[in-house]
């Protein structure tokens, strides 16, 4: 998701989480996005009138970075009645899955049971600037991820999202299947269906499915009704 803004402008449950009963694949469900400081101008009002009902707004990345779009990004989403939340990009090279969760918390990445706020996302993926996998090794970086969960997760009451895609999930965890029944996961894939999910995952709860929406960002599909998006938002 954030792998490929931040490389353009380089040279980007428990079972305790709320999903629908019985999801499948597939193109429909209900329209979203994902924007970051990249966008810096987002009609949020014609995206909701278009049929959006979600948003998920970069807030920050490793332990030094703040978006300096979220706050009016989180704002212009509320007033426009988007379900939204906050992601963090992970640089797991630089400090603890812990210290990075705890700073998502303190600048955007909080969740409230108020009906409108989804969980945090945890953006893990490629390496914009270096080792593909940050220089850990497969165990390495699943104990990374599992730190961070843990965090948001003892904070928040909350599992966090997971975004990633099945090649770098595959390459860099071993295809790591200790998250699969705790945190949502936000599957990257442009292409006419998610394909294969990773993870031990049975299913995507959100797919991101093109690198472009309308209205500003990447394009997400939640998989589910409306009714089951707000069930992820109020837990």
């Amino acid at each position: 998701m954030k792998f490929f803004t931040i490389s353009l402008a380089a040279a980007s449950l428990g079972l305790t989480i709320a999903a629908p009963a019985k999801l499948e694949e597939r193109a429909t469900g209900v329209q979203g996005f994902d924007i970051s400081h990249y966008q810096a101008t987002v009609n949020f009002q014609a995206a909701y009138n278009s049929g959006a009902r979600f948003v998920i707004i970069k807030a920050t990345e490793g332990t030094t970075y703040i978006d300096p779009s979220f706050s009016s990004h989180y704002t212009g989403a509320t007033n426009a009645g988007l379900i939204r939340g906050g992601y963090h990009f992970a640089r797991p090279d630089s400090s603890s899955g812990s210290s990075q969760a705890t700073f998502f918390l303190a600048h955007g990445g909080g969740w409230s049971g108020d009906g409108k706020t989804l969980p945090g996302m945890l953006d893990i993926e490629y390496n914009p600037s270096g080792a593909t996998c940050y220089g850990l090794s497969q165990s390495a970086m699943v104990s990374w991820v599992q730190a961070f969960v843990d965090t948001y997760h003892t904070k928040t009451g909350r599992y966090p999202m997971i975004y990633s895609t099945n090649d770098w999930w595959s390459t860099c965890t071993g295809n790591s299947a200790a998250f699969h029944t705790t945190c949502p996961l936000v599957l990257a894939r442009y292409a006419s269906s998610p394909g294969t999910i990773p993870g031990g995952w049975p299913y995507q709860t959100i797919w991101q499915n093109a690198a472009s929406y309308t209205y500003g960002g990447d394009s997400d599909f939640f998989n589910g009704d409306l009714a089951g998006l707000k069930k992820l938002a109020t837990g």
